[in-house]
């Protein structure tokens, strides 16, 4: 009987890739269309902590702000050769690690505790980066139970929606730094994809806010969509997961939306693009997956590729995105239902891998991490930059 399932899978795989999924690598003839021009590393030690990703001011200052886990808030100076011009220890964020962050204005907002251990609390820190060389911090919210991480962090005027990995997704008043006040939670339903689902692979992740919706990246849990017209009463009203998927690992990790469609990195198994025009309906448009075609537990380990983090560079309508082994991947969504790899940075046989990434202009970062083999090999630790161009 499970050799029949297992059969039966395979075949409707197969034929869904016939009709579905584009995995053309590159672009045709074989020429990579964009090309990134090295221009300088940060590399951090391990006394450093670990960058797991960043962005670059949003006001056009020469300042990069880094979320470096256990090394805290980091502030680099990349006016001329990149220069640490400000630290913001853990001591000073109540011993939470720092994963994740955006910018709103000249405030910084962290997403704060760590992914990988255990009976942590997940907390938010909003720090003022007006003069950027002297920044400091307005206020911590951390939340009273353990349990939970920072996944990722979106700020509309004064309410932050902060995922917190096994926790949910919280909304928070932000509107008085020194006094961050809890709206409100939501834990969306654990028993999608699955009837019967193994609860510790599903972390609210990644998000995208676009109005009064709010996209979640929602791991195993697949992509769910938020009402938060009411930050205080936050309302599933749409999900999606891929059925080719069913019974196989599956890690949504984050996404971005433009128009009637969403890009979301599907971790092994590539980029999915998703028909978001009736979010309560979702809908599968294409799916960009050269790296495991016929996708296994097995693969995760040793798929050349697993897309994290996204960017989508609206002018180009191209997207990048960090892909573990294989650095970065960027790819044409010049016609949304027909993704087409158009360049890449890095070798899948070194050992660089890279884990979160940030747009500016022509100039995309690149955080690598190190690891401990697993799913992939990794042993330098720190930030790179490029500039690109078609």
């Amino acid at each position: 009987m499970c050799l029949n399932r297992t059969l039966l899978t395979a075949v409707a795989l197969w034929m869904f890739h016939l009709n579905i999924v584009v995995a053309q690598s590159k672009s045709p003839g074989g020429k990579s269309e964009v090309e990134f021009q090295h221009r300088y590393d940060i590399p951090f030690r391990i006394t450093d902590g670990l960058p797991m990703t960043m962005v670059a001011d949003a006001e056009g200052r020469s300042f990069l702000y880094v979320a470096a886990k256990e090394g805290g808030f980091r502030i680099f100076d990349v006016s001329r050769s990149p220069v640490l011009t400000k630290t913001i220890p853990i001591k000073e964020l109540d011993s939470l690690h720092v994963m994740s962050l955006t910018q709103s204005g000249r405030r910084i907002y962290l997403a704060l505790g760590n992914h990988w251990g255990r009976h942590e609390s997940v907390g938010l820190a909003i720090v003022d980066v007006q003069n950027p060389k002297a920044a400091r911090v307005l206020g911590i919210w951390k939340d009273k139970e353990t349990g939970g991480a920072a996944g990722a962090i979106v700020v509309d005027g004064q309410t932050a929606f902060l995922a917190a990995m096994e926790k949910g997704l919280v909304s928070l008043d932000v509107s008085r730094p020194s006094n961050i006040r809890e709206l409100s939670r939501l834990q969306p339903r654990l028993d999608f994809p699955d009837a019967k689902p193994d609860k510790t692979k599903i972390n609210a992740r990644g998000l995208a806010l676009v109005g009064d919706l709010l996209f979640l990246c929602y791991d195993a849990g697949g992509v769910r969509v938020i009402d938060v017209s009411d930050p205080e009463k936050l309302t599933e009203i749409g999900r999606y997961s891929n059925p080719a998927m069913n019974g196989l690992p599956r890690a949504y990790n984050n996404i971005v939306v433009d128009g009637k469609y969403a890009y979301v990195t599907a971790d092994y198994v590539g980029m999915e693009v998703l028909d978001v025009s009736n979010p309560r309906s979702i809908k599968l448009a294409a799916w960009w997956n050269p790296w495991t075609p016929q996708p296994s537990a097995l693969h995760w380990f040793s798929s050349p590729g697993h897309a994290n983090e996204i960017a989508f560079d609206s002018k180009r309508r191209l997207l990048l995105m960090s892909a573990g082994r294989s650095d970065l991947v960027a790819i044409s969504v010049a016609t949304p239902g027909k993704p087409l790899q158009v360049g890449t940075i890095g070798d899948v046989e070194d050992s660089h891998a890279t884990w979160g990434l940030a747009l500016q202009n022509d100039r995309i970062y690149l955080s690598y991490i190190r690891t401990l083999g697993i799913p992939f090999r990794a042993d330098w630790a720190g930030v790179k930059a490029f500039d690109f161009q078609e």
